[in-house]
């Protein structure tokens, strides 16, 4: 199962997690570096999100959620 914790990496190159766990699991992991000041991955997801919502069926599809025009 995957898992994502988010963490700090200080000057040295070490790896802190913000939240507190017990420990971090022994094993693999992938280390995806954002910019600076940036706290919402949702914000370099958007591009990629923005190609399935702005397809003509996914309007359709919440349509009846928007107000009457």
């Amino acid at each position: 199962m995957l898992a994502a914790i988010e963490v700090d990496i200080d000057a040295e190159g070490r790896i802190r997690p913000r939240n507190p766990i017990e420990k971090l699991p022994v094993g693999r992991a992938l280390v995806i570096l954002l910019p600076d000041g940036t706290e919402d991955g949702l914000v370099l997801a958007e591009p990629a999100l923005a190609e399935d919502w702005l397809r003509p069926e996914e309007e359709a599809a919440w349509a009846h959620l928007q107000p009457a025009r």
